[in-house]
Parts: C-alpha cells; sequence; structure tokens
C-alpha cells in the first residue's frame, strides 16, 4: 500500500478541489466516486461522526479519524483518476497506431484464433464430461477451463509459432510466471508439419535473387527437421560439392508474429493503464523483452553473427580442435535463408553411438563443459539451448555445437555471483549461497541471510535424500542409469523451482539470465548422469567453472 504523509489528511470538502477543471472530467470523476471503494455504511458513519463533533473528545477523535481515512481513501483515488486521464491519449495512440502496424493481416490471425480457441475448448468439455462422470466432483484444473496451465499450454501449440515461443519463454522465466505454468510450458513442443518443397523453393529463389540450380547441386525436398519458424532441408553446394544445410523461414511467420506480438502488446499497455499493479510488475517491459527475442530469431543473419562470434572464440582460445559450430556460406545467405555445412554426428544422450566413437564419453562431456563455461564471458554470448539435439559428438570427435537462434548474454557481476552460487552447490556451504543468491537478485528490502540460509539447506536436504531413494530403488547397470537420468530431470525442474519460491519469500527477483543459466546446467547435469555417472559436474578438478580466462571485450 503506498504511504501517506500527514499532509494528505485533508477534510471531506477539501478532495473535491482535486477534481478536473473540466465539467466533463468533473462529472465523470464524481460519478465513479460512487464506486463502492469504501462501503456505504463507512461514508455515512463518517458523516455522522462529523455532525456530532461538539458531543465530546471521544467521539470526535473518531469522527475525525474516519472522515480522515475517506479522504485519504478519495485522495488516492483521485490521483490515479488524475494519471489515467492524463496517460490515455497515449494509449489510443498506441492502440491506433499498433493497428495500423497489424492491417489486415490481425483479422486473418483473428480467425485461427477462434478455431483454436474451439478446439482446445472441444477437448476441455471431452475431458469435464469424463471427470463428473468418473468422479462426480470437478477437479480444480477443470475449474479454471481454458486458463488452467495444460489447456492454456495445448491453446499456445495449436497458436503456432508465436505462442509456442511465448510457452518456452514462460518456462524458462520462473521469476515471472506460476511455478505451476512454468512447469507445464517445460511439455510446449515446437513441432510443426513441413511447407510443401515448392514453397521452400519460391523463398529460396527470392532470397538469393536467381534459380537455386545456380547454387546448389541438390536440394532434398524430404525436411530434415520441420518447427514452427523454421524448417531444414539438406543440400550440397555446385562448384565445392559441400554437403550444407539450409535453414528456411516459413512463409508467413513474420507477418504472424507481428499481428501476434502487436496484439500482446496491446493488451499489456490495456492491463497497465488500468490496474497499477501491472505497471509495477513492468508487463509492457516484459512483452518487449519477448518480442526483442523472437524477433532476434527470425533474422537469421543475427544467428550468422552468433556462429561466427563463437567460432572466433574458439580460434581465439585455441579450442578449434576440441569443438566448433558450423561454417556460414554467406553468398547463399539472407535474412529468411541460412546456409550452413553439414555436420555429422550423435546427440549427447545416445550412449551407445558415442562409445562407437569415443574410448572415454567421459572426457568428451569434460570437453563440452569447459567449452561452453568458457564462453559465458571470454565470448560476445553463449549458446542458451544445449538441448541434445544441439550439442553432439561429431565423427572426428569434436563437440559440435549446433543452431545459435538462443543465445544469452551475462554481465561479469551476474557471473561472479553464479560462481560462488555454484561452488557453494558443490561444498553445501549454505550461507554462501544465499549470499550470492542475494548479490543476484534485485530487492529493495533487507534480507535476513541466515535465515535464508537454514531454509535453503532444508531444501537441498529434502533433495538429496529424494535422490539417494531415486538410486536405490534402480539398482545399478545402464537400465539404471537411464532411469535415473529421466527421473533427475523432473526433480532438478522442481529444485529450480522450489529455489525460486524460497528466494521469492525473502523478495528476491533474479534476471532471466539466472534462468537460462541454470536451464543449461540443467541440461549439463543430465548428460553428466548419463555419460559420466561418478563425476561431480560442480567439483572435478577437470572442469573450469572458475572464469580466469580474458573477458569478452578482447574480442570484440
Amino acid at each position: 500500500m503506498k504511504t501517506v504523509s500527514f499532509a494528505h489528511l485533508k477534510s471531506f470538502d477539501r478532495s473535491f478541489c482535486l477534481l478536473p477543471r473540466s465539467p466533463a472530467m468533473a462529472v465523470s470523476a464524481f460519478r465513479v466516486t460512487q464506486l463502492p471503494l469504501l462501503h456505504q455504511s463507512q461514508f455515512t458513519v463518517a458523516r455522522a461522526a462529523s455532525s456530532k463533533t461538539m458531543i465530546g473528545g471521544r467521539r470526535n477523535l473518531k469522527g475525525f479519524v474516519i472522515s480522515a481515512q475517506y479522504s485519504q481513501s478519495q485522495d488516492l483515488f483521485t490521483s490515479r483518476l488524475q494519471s489515467r486521464i492524463e496517460n490515455l491519449p497515449k494509449l489510443v495512440e498506441d492502440i491506433v497506431q499498433t493497428s495500423i502496424n497489424t492491417g489486415p493481416r490481425g483479422a486473418l490471425r483473428l480467425v485461427q484464433g477462434v478455431q483454436a480457441f474451439l478446439g482446445v475448448g472441444g477437448e476441455w468439455l471431452n475431458d469435464l464430461s469424463k471427470s463428473t462422470r468418473v468422479s462426480g466432483a470437478l477437479p480444480t484444473e477443470m475449474q479454471l477451463g481454458l486458463l488452467s496451465p495444460l489447456y492454456l499450454r495445448k491453446l499456445f501449440e495449436r497458436m503456432g509459432a508465436t505462442y509456442i515461443k511465448l510457452g518456452q519463454f514462460i518456462a524458462s522465466a520462473p521469476t515471472l510466471f506460476p511455478p505451476e505454468y512454468v512447469e507445464e510450458f517445460q511439455n510446449c513442443f515446437d513441432k510443426a508439419p513441413p511447407v510443401p518443397f515448392e514453397e521452400i523453393r519460391k523463398i529460396l529463389q527470392e532470397e538469393l535473387g536467381r534459380p537455386i540450380e545456380s547454387v546448389y547441386e541438390y536440394v532434398d525436398p524430404a525436411p530434415l527437421a520441420s518447427a514452427s519458424i523454421a524448417q531444414v532441408h539438406g543440400a550440397r553446394l555446385r562448384g565445392s560439392q559441400e554437403d550444407v544445410v539450409i535453414k528456411v523461414l516459413k512463409p508467413g511467420i513474420e507477418d504472424f508474429l507481428v499481428a501476434d506480438l502487436n496484439f500482446i502488446y496491446v493488451v499489456a499497455r490495456i492491463f497497465e493503464f488500468l490496474s497499477p499493479e501491472f505497471s509495477r510488475t513492468s508487463l509492457v517491459g516484459i512483452v518487449k523483452d519477448i518480442r526483442e527475442s523472437m524477433l532476434e530469431e527470425v533474422d537469421f543473419n543475427k544467428e550468422a553473427k552468433n556462429i561466427e562470434s563463437f567460432k572466433r572464440y574458439l580460434e581465439t582460445m585455441g579450442l578449434s580442435g576440441q569443438a566448433t559450430a558450423p561454417r556460414v556460406y554467406k553468398h547463399c545467405s539472407s535474412r529468411r535463408v541460412l546456409t550452413m555445412e553439414r555436420l555429422y554426428g550423435v546427440p549427447l544422450t545416445d550412449l551407445d553411438s558415442i562409445s562407437a566413437l569415443v574410448s572415454s564419453p567421459e572426457n568428451s562431456l569434460i570437453t563440452a563443459l569447459n567449452v561452453w563455461f568458457g564462453s559465458l564471458l571470454s565470448c560476445e554470448s553463449f549458446h542458451a539451448d544445449v538441448h541434445a539435439g544441439n550439442l553432439w559428438l561429431l565423427r572426428d570427435g569434436r563437440i559440435g555445437f549446433l543452431d545459435f537462434g538462443i543465445v544469452g548474454r551475462i554481465s561479469p557481476k551476474t557471473w561472479a555471483a553464479m560462481e560462488v552460487f555454484l561452488a557453494s552447490i558443490a561444498t553445501e556451504e549454505y550461507e554462501s549461497m544465499a549470499s550470492a543468491l542475494i548479490q543476484m537478485g534485485a530487492t529493495n528490502i533487507d534480507v535476513d541471510a541466515k535465515a535464508f540460509a537454514r531454509d535453503l539447506e532444508k531444501m537441498f536436504s529434502s533433495i538429496q535424500e529424494l535422490d539417494t531413494e531415486i538410486v536405490v530403488a534402480t539398482g545399478s547397470g545402464r537400465t539404471a542409469v537411464a532411469a535415473n537420468v529421466v527421473v533427475d530431470e523432473r526433480q532438478m525442474n522442481a529444485l529450480f523451482l522450489d529455489l525460486v519460491r524460497v528466494s521469492e519469500s525473502y523478495g528476491l527477483k533474479f534476471p532471466r539470465e539466472f534462468a537460462l543459466l541454470m536451464k543449461q546446467l540443467l541440461y549439463f547435469d543430465r548428460y553428466t548422469r548419463l555419460l559420466a555417472p561418478n563425476m561431480n559436474m560442480l567439483q572435478d578438478q577437470r572442469i573450469s567453472v572458475v572464469s580466469n580466462r580474458r573477458t569478452k571485450d578482447s574480442f570484440n
């Protein structure tokens, strides 16, 4: 609640002086005062008490306090009303301009949105019917309808690229969204039916400005992969005969993104206008962050720069013999088309294939960890999506980093706190862990570090006990390792969400980079349990977590 000074405790009549001078505004404001900011009984008591000011000091004081409370509410309300009236023209201007920018594509997306809504709504009604027949009672999730985590995630998947990416943003930002939604949107899959090759051929020709036969000797019409935003085809370059992959932006995606993001922006602006609480959470700022992130993903020129930056880091640090990223062929790349060297290898989760390629899968994992940790400060950006499809062991024994559409950037100060946090996890020094989290988290209040440390210790102890039970239950051998990996992924996600909950109870809000880093560490934890189950990723002396490298300024 906003603190009000004694100077605001004015008489009831005084509050009307703060209303707008315009007659129309004054009438509008007067009408709004009839809303139940105070119950009618309070208003009556205030007047009655004020009329009896001469009947004794106690009643007089009581009347003054109630009248002052009402006046305080009136002043606060009037101030908010004036602020909204002042901001209304800007809101209208933003909505009009956004509508103009969106154009006819907004109507098309509206139709598609209605279709998606009806489809998921039908699923909900069907599930509702089954639930009531079986149990008679209505589960909590069913009561929320399409706003429940499960059905909202399904709706996002049906709505396509923008909302799938928004769902992935929710999954990676537990400090901004409720934990049940963060957990559910971990399952937001980025899959989409392939676009017919003739449409892909048309885009290639438009972007290259010449027949594709003059650039590629062969393009496989069957896609290697198809996601919501792009589609990937195998090909061979004319002349050099090099094998390449072509990443092509799907037709119409940019129009959908513009329409969807403009709609989300308008909704956020309206929410902030109507409710000061949304303004304090920087809702529009979050939407702008999402917009910037999504638009970067559909500009392949930016992805090409991310790849080249990573390759420069490898060369400068003498790591090119241990790891690589695909070479970008600029003469046949553009904003909508990215032609890259085709790398051949296997994901880090394919233990049998990895064992056939190298004698020590553990050493390959250590290489991947050292290269990635080194990039946090020694490269302009770090790879922020190291799932198994993007991190391979190549046929020549090197580690291959693929798909640089999602990258992160971290300040040295944040990483310094992150290092202390990771070291304290390994050594179970909870006071150091609490201090590191306090340094990373934005807060306006003093945090009781010792109490925070005690709560962290309780949380981590319960997780360690759970992990021991899992290992005992699964026994030993290859099957046990696989089972442990599957369970551990859910467990580690739960750990992260618990960490955020405990931290938020002390008023801490972490930067999004913290969530991105933790997500990558969860991926590496999974690889460690599969490829090197006896290795402690954070304590092993062969892994350089500490940033004793040159700063990224050296590579600008």
